[in-house]
């Protein structure tokens, strides 16, 4: 048995800058900044982190409230910012579809999305339905805090507790790198994301692909 753990953004969908088009619109609309967030290094973040951030930036309190509101906001306005620029990458439909049929194989979200904002970018695409599970924002505002929550709930949901070297989690930051190893999971970063080769390969996952393209050495790596 393998547990396939998916990072969305910059992995499964090339997002084409829709949450932070939506995120700047939220700013704009509810605190009334003309916000411009191109100076957040969010590649790999969580929901709940780039919030901090935003307000710490404007000075804007960051109470309960704030955040609500803005979540709220930014995720009422996040499906008119899917536009064409917001795609599906190379190879995911493919790879998605054959774990599904697959006995030995389950597969679960590792995001720093907001759970409510995973299932809006991936229903844009049908595909929120091959994830029964996952670990989301909503369970930490860092990032490494989230393989753990991820691992109990592929074993809540399969009855089987996988052992560390059977969980793959696939990513295009150093900060899904950084998650798997502190969980002793095995990482595949992909270079569709803002980081090159180089960048990911300096954080040493255990395997690495330009993309998902090639669907055959996909499963070669994590068989």
């Amino acid at each position: 048995m393998k547990l396939l753990l998916w990072d969305i953004d910059g992995t499964l969908l090339a997002s084409g800058g829709a949450g932070a088009r939506a995120l700047e619109q939220t700013v704009t609309d509810v605190f009334g900044y003309a916000a411009n967030l191109s100076d957040i290094d969010w590649a790999g973040r969580t929901d709940q982190w780039i919030t901090g951030q935003i307000f710490a930036k404007y000075g804007i309190e960051h109470t309960t409230e704030h955040a609500d509101r803005l979540i709220d906001s930014y995720l009422a306005g996040l499906p008119e910012h899917l536009t064409a620029t917001t795609n599906v990458l190379p190879g995911v439909v493919q790879i998605l579809e054959v774990a599904h049929g697959r006995d030995d194989i389950t597969q679960g979200l590792l995001t720093g999305n907001l759970e409510r904002g995973a299932k809006t970018k991936l229903s844009h695409f049908d595909l929120w339905d091959y994830f029964p599970f996952g670990a989301f924002a909503d369970d930490s505002a860092q990032r490494n805090d989230l393989g753990a929550h991820a691992v109990r709930r592929a074993a809540d949901h399969t009855g089987y507790t996988f052992p560390a070297h059977d969980v793959w989690i696939i990513g295009d930051t150093p900060h899904d790198i950084e998650c798997g190893k502190v969980i002793g999971a095995r990482t595949l970063a992909v270079a569709t994301g803002r980081y090159s080769a180089d960048e990911l390969n300096a954080h040493e996952p255990d395997a690495f692909l330009p993309d998902l393209s090639d669907v055959e050495q996909f499963w070669a790596i994590v068989q």
